[in-house]
């Protein structure tokens, strides 16, 4: 690798960084909240100047004017270094706000990786505080290095290296011919369906303030809300079932709606067969809970596929809002709840979790051995929308599968020893590297926080969900070695 590239790279970043860091300033001169002004703007100082110190000081790397000729392994050490130290950054405001630097860090770390478990204790904080928590989830939900690569022309051309290294989901799809057209039309979906869920939550009686942080939160699959209660705290069906919807539309593929918004076809979603796969999985899921919750609770039926739908979805997509505190539905819909946990939404969109895709592949791979164990001169092909899937692809996915409930056990058994409860580790690991937040355990559902776990947990905590939203492959690469030789 070479390191000119790479501090030109993340030194510019950092540059750019700095100055969306200075946004929630205009927030707290708004609502006159002077003292918190400082916070934000140190913040943007540190990753400025940290940015132009990059590029300035290591040699030959302020005179790249392009990075067009980058290398796979030195985009994805770019990608995953640029959200180490986004995360990093993030934290330096709430340093200023009373949290120690474990809990800054995992606070900001969960905000950029759309993850939405908070370590909040109580509330009390200002406008600008919550505007920048549902910011930095809003930023991580499609990408920084996606913003970057649509509006820094020195990522043009190198960017399709880091756009695919960024991008959740397996995928190498782009939908118009130049990655930074890709990118801008990202952002244009992304912006749109901000802009309309802030209309609809206001329209239903939600102050402003609340529907774009909440609308920043709900489009980026991430779960942060400036209410202490998540959704439920509005006490608005209404309003519930718009987070519903658009959660939903969250965990729809990019690609996908921006083949709706061009051919102006809602209906060509179900010639998609991950879309019908994750379709019918939340129908499926949601109709179980409902039935679940209404022969053990006998709550109202309407509002047990209500609250199911809501759950279901936003487990799902990994955004982590509720509608209602499940720690207190039975058993059968709390473990139900779990299963989901494991699904995940559609690549490349902005939901978490292993893919419906990756399960199509994982599932056809298991049916194509079956046929050949039955008849071995057989030639079973893997096809997804009656495309056949290359056998190297399939045979990737079945290892990042593999790999992904490896950490899983892993990190799971470590938690569970750390805080001697079994029921923290396997919903804390599952909700972190899936990016979905809340557990189903007491201390940490809906209504808990992760404040009072061992400080070794959260570190557990932190690195799932890196690796998790980074999904796997940049984290990895960095355990070979010649992935550390470095040149000039």
């Amino acid at each position: 690798m070479r390191l000119n590239y790479l501090a030109n790279a993340v030194g510019l970043t950092l540059m750019y960084i700095g100055l969306v860091i200075l946004s929630p300033i205009c927030v707290a001169l708004f609502y006159n909240e002077t003292n918190a002004i400082i916070p934000f703007l140190t913040a943007a100082i540190i990753s400025g100047s940290i940015g132009f110190s990059l590029r300035k000081f290591v040699p030959k790397a302020s005179t790249l004017e392009n990075l067009n000729d980058i290398k796979k392994s030195e985009a994805l050490f770019i990608v995953a270094s640029v959200w180490i130290v986004f995360g990093l950054v993030a934290s330096i405001p709430y340093l200023f706000f009373g949290l120690n630097p474990l809990n800054a860090i995992f606070e900001a770390v969960s905000g950029i990786t759309t993850t939405g478990a908070t370590i909040l204790t109580h509330f009390d904080y200002p406008h600008a505080f919550f505007f920048w928590r549902s910011l930095t989830q809003w930023l991580g939900g499609l990408g920084i290095i996606v913003l970057f690569i649509a509006v820094l022309p020195q990522f043009a051309v190198a960017g399709r290296q880091m756009f695919f290294a960024e991008a959740p989901g397996p995928t190498e799809d782009k939908f118009t011919p130049r990655i930074r057209n890709t990118a801008s039309a990202l952002w244009k979906i992304y912006l749109g369906f901000t802009i309309l869920e802030t209309a609809f939550l206001i329209w239903a009686g939600m102050p402003v303030f609340d529907a774009v942080c909440n609308s920043f939160s709900t489009v980026s699959a991430g779960g942060f809300s400036p209410h202490s209660e998540s959704i439920i705290g509005y006490g608005s069906d209404k309003i519930t079932w718009i987070v519903l919807i658009f959660m939903f539309i969250a965990g729809v593929s990019f690609n996908l709606q921006y083949k709706v918004f061009a051919t102006k076809n809602p209906f060509i979603l179900f010639e998609n067969e991950e879309f019908r796969a994750y379709f019918g999985m939340v129908l499926l899921m949601s109709g179980l809970i409902a039935l679940s919750l209404f022969f053990h609770n006998g709550f109202d039926q309407i509002k047990n596929i209500m609250h199911s739908l809501f759950q279901v979805i936003s487990i799902t997509t990994s955004s982590g809002f509720a509608s209602v505190d499940f720690e207190k539905w039975n058993y059968t819909s709390k473990l139900l709840l779990f299963l989901v946990m494991f699904m995940g939404a559609c690549a490349s969109s902005a939901g978490g979790g292993i893919k419906m895709a990756r399960w199509l592949v994982v599932f056809k791979s298991m049916k194509s051995e079956i046929l050949k164990i039955l008849h071995p001169n057989a030639v079973v092909n893997i096809k997804i929308d009656n495309k056949t899937v290359p056998a190297e692809t399939a045979r990737q996915i079945v290892v990042f599968v593999f790999f992904y409930f490896l950490i899983f056990g892993i990190t799971a058994m470590l938690m569970s020893i750390i805080e001697q409860n079994s029921a923290i580790g396997l919903t804390g690991a599952i909700s972190s590297l899936g990016n979905i937040g809340p557990g189903v355990a007491t201390a940490t559902g809906p209504l808990g926080n992760y404040d009072h776990l061992h400080f070794l947990s959260k570190i557990i905590y932190i690195f799932n969900m890196l690796v998790g939203r980074l999904e796997l492959i940049p984290f990895l690469v960095m355990f070979s070695r010649d992935f550390w030789t470095l040149k000039d």
